[in-house]
């Protein structure tokens, strides 16, 4: 995706030499288009391994910076992958098979703007005066995918450093949640035109990998890749540019105690596998959510984010229950762990470790927080690996 930019904009010379020693001369990104095959793509494979992650909604990039769009698009003639490559309506049919096997919500990623459209470039040339492009692509597009594949998520990208009224981003934002198919249930980011990011929107992105540490006033989420280095598929990729299971956990426990979501990135491969580093991650995270998931789904922040005494320590609070999480990253070599922030009330408070049945023994350090005794389990024994939660009934 962004390799087209470095190559032919800003002409990076890893990029440019790479492209001269191992494609004819004269190969254009266009011509990339037939060797997107998709050959393996199974979408009910696909479904099913999103439902192993434990995700409750999944947003696929209908149509990334460089135009090309994932199902036959009346507005992107010759470019699109019913017409070229896979010869196939992928966005069709990963919504068929989420929504028929998987109780995830079905969302599409969308980018206004495109790098070298003709249209989009000349508008730009005349400071976006005139709206040719959004006016017979981008607008026509969402209304398109909207109607046709009823996401619950759209997650709009790309502005082109152009205002939201060059994009008309709230006639089509009225349209949606008044009329649309979709009006009762969508959700929809921040990234509507300049101006409008971490500003105006249903939850704020704020910018690429977006994880502040802290609490904020509104719902957000942070979307990061599993490859560190890229939101695409790389060949040559090393096993370090992944992040590990324990880097994802902290991620997803940082940001549901600060109130976010995590929207966790991968880059399928061009003949339409899930790369199995990527597919053992997402299952990995599943098998964690299984055990500590009530710590996380439905969860809202609690009065603090995380601990004061105890680094690497995160709370959540289940309202439903009047349960307090905290979730610990690290296993105390002494066996005890001491908490700041929850104060407990002798002969009320009760501890557990989820997974584990027995209550846990506690000392009230009175203002000054609580020391409790973990359990002494074989590594066999634990409930889980990368991260542990403890339930605190009747605290304050």
């Amino acid at each position: 995706m962004c390799f087209w930019w470095y190559w032919q904009k800003e002409k990076r010379e890893p990029y440019v030499k790479f492209m001269e020693a191992n494609y004819p001369p004269g190969f254009s990104y266009e011509d990339f288009g037939p060797l997107f095959t998709a050959e393996f793509f199974d979408s009910n494979q696909w479904a099913d391994i999103l439902k192993a992650s434990g995700a409750k909604y999944v947003v696929l990039t209908s149509k990334h910076h460089e135009g090309f769009t994932l199902w036959g698009s009346r507005y992107s003639w010759n470019w699109n992958a019913v017409d070229v490559g896979p010869k196939r309506d992928l966005v069709a049919e990963l919504a068929l098979s989420v929504r028929n096997r998987t109780d995830l919500r079905f969302g599409l990623y969308h980018s206004l703007f495109e790098w070298f459209n003709p249209l989009f470039l000349e508008d730009a040339t005349n400071v976006f005066k005139t709206r040719k492009f959004p006016t017979s692509k981008s607008l026509p597009e969402l209304y398109e995918i909207v109607t046709k594949y009823q996401p619950e998520v759209i997650w709009s990208d790309g502005n082109g450093n152009a205002p939201d009224t060059y994009w008309n981003s709230t006639g089509f934002l009225a349209w949606l949640y008044n009329d649309s198919p979709v009006r009762d249930t969508v959700v929809t980011n921040d990234r509507w035109g300049v101006g409008s990011i971490c500003t105006h929107g249903g939850f704020y992105t704020c910018s690429d990998r977006y994880n502040p540490g802290h609490l904020l006033p509104h719902k957000w989420e942070n979307c990061m890749t599993i490859d560190k280095r890229s939101w695409g598929y790389r060949r040559n990729a090393q096993l370090d540019d992944y992040l590990t299971i324990e880097d994802l956990v902290k991620q997803l426990v940082e940001t549901v105690s600060c109130g976010g979501n995590l929207l966790m990135n991968i880059g399928p491969t061009h003949d339409g596998r899930i790369a199995v580093i990527f597919e053992e991650r997402l299952r990995q995270m599943g098998a964690w959510l299984k055990v500590n998931g009530e710590a996380i789904y439905g969860t809202k922040p609690w009065r603090a984010q995380n601990d004061t005494v105890t680094p690497e320590v995160w709370y959540t609070f289940s309202p439903k229950e009047g349960k307090v999480n905290a979730i610990f990253l690290n296993w105390p070599v002494s066996g005890t762990l001491e908490l700041g922030e929850p104060q407990a009330k002798l002969g009320e408070t009760q501890v557990k470790l989820v997974g584990c049945k027995e209550l846990l023994k506690w000392v009230a350090l009175g203002e000054k927080g609580i020391v409790i005794a973990l359990p002494q389990l074989t590594p066999k024994q634990l409930p889980c690996q990368w991260g542990w939660t403890l339930q605190l009934i009747d605290i304050n």
